[in-house]
């Protein structure tokens, strides 16, 4: 019983680790960007440069103990790798969730958001169970030789690493973002009718006049007392808004495309029945030039030959682009959004959208692009 015990927690602890690690790993430059939230709360930004190079390596970490620890190969010092990492783990999610400071810790990614709370309780089990495999470390078994079992740790350690560089850099195998292939922007803005919204308590301080007596109430019970009717309570301070309920949030709500005038051109870009080429540049500062040069020449074919509407979209200053596009003599015209939708509308610095009455009918890694006779094909003699 004791030993089916211990294999109940090997096997759980262990695919849990490989499908955690997994599901990062499919998108490492979005667990990077949540890396620099936790940087930024623990005033360590100096790490920023280093967040990607981080991010793939604690995923490659993750799903490499994981799969160590279901093969049985290195036992004492993966049992110690778990420990350490769950204690680890544990203290960020709890941080985030008694100080509120990252509202979603990214243990799953993008494909199951959970709040910080969920992920301390998931940390707590998780320590439990590597806790007895900790105590039972001399216990857990090689499932192969020891030289089948070094190799098959090596060769994980080879793939976890690649896997990580490889979504990296030709975007996520799976995109669970809401800007995915097929998606339609407008549509995933709306709130459609009949949705139940947000539904929050407030809490209210109240102090009377002549006794100086304290009390706080709901704003169910404020009304419901008829407390407001008496002069001699008075509210202190603000109330204290919580949310009580979650309702519907459509799952795009904060994008806001302008022009240089803070004009807003967001619904006639997302309305444009032809095809439009759009190009994610959130920072500038770190597009590749190279791929820039290549897109700009796309651009400037689609445009004289099909009379493309093609876009640089950023979140640069607009003295910043204008110099950035002076540079490279773009030929496509310049938007702005904040950098939050754009690092979420394609995982790549610069990355290329095609875009048709607001759907995304397909976008790129700028490693992937394909060239302007390959695009000419594929889409626009159709």
């Amino acid at each position: 019983m004791k030993n089916g015990f211990l294999w109940f927690c090997r096997i759980g602890v262990g695919l849990l680790f490989i499908f955690s690690g997994l599901i990062k790993a499919n998108d490492p430059l979005g667990f990077s960007y949540k890396l620099e939230e936790y940087f930024e709360v623990f005033h360590i930004t100096f790490l920023n440069n280093l967040a990607l190079s981080i991010a793939i390596l604690l995923c490659a970490l993750e799903m490499t103990l994981g799969f160590a620890l279901l093969i049985g190969v290195r036992a004492k010092q993966v049992a110690w790798g778990l420990l350490l990492i769950i204690i680890f783990f544990a203290f960020l999610t709890f941080y985030s969730a008694f100080f509120k400071v990252v509202q979603t810790c990214g243990c799953f990614g993008d494909a199951i958001p959970l709040t910080p709370w969920q992920s301390f309780s998931k940390d707590l089990v998780l320590l439990l169970l590597i806790i007895v495999l900790f105590k039972n470390k001399d216990k857990i078994n090689p499932l192969f030789s020891f030289k089948t079992g070094e190799r098959l740790f090596i060769i994980s350690i080879v793939l976890s690493i690649g896997f990580g560089l490889y979504t990296y850099n030709f975007l996520p195998v799976i995109d669970f973002l809401p800007y995915k292939i097929g998606a339609n922007i407008p549509e995933e803005m709306k709130t459609p009718p009949g949705a139940v919204p947000d539904e929050f308590e407030l809490t209210y301080n109240l102090k009377n006049k002549k006794t100086g007596e304290t009390r706080t109430m709901t704003d169910k019970e404020y009304l419901k007392t008829g407390i407001w009717k008496d002069n001699n309570w008075a509210v202190i301070g603000n109330p204290e808004s919580r949310l009580v309920k979650k309702g519907f949030t459509p799952k795009i709500t904060d994008l806001a495309i302008q022009d240089a005038q803070r004009t807003d051109y967001t619904q006639e870009l997302l309305s444009n029945p032809f095809y439009s080429l759009v190009i994610v540049a959130y920072d500038l500062k770190k597009t590749d030039g190279a791929a820039i040069n290549r897109l700009n020449a796309l651009a400037t074919n689609l445009t004289q030959n099909f009379n493309t509407r093609t876009i640089l979209l950023t979140s640069a200053s607009a003295a910043d682009a204008t110099t950035f596009a002076k540079q490279y003599h773009l030929i496509s015209e310049l938007f702005y959004a904040d950098g939050v939708p754009l690092k979420s509308m394609v995982r790549s610095n610069p990355g290329v959208i095609l875009l048709k009455n607001g759907t995304i009918i397909n976008k790129w890694h700028y490693h992937t692009v394909p060239d302007y006779d390959h695009l000419v094909k594929q889409y626009f003699q159709q």
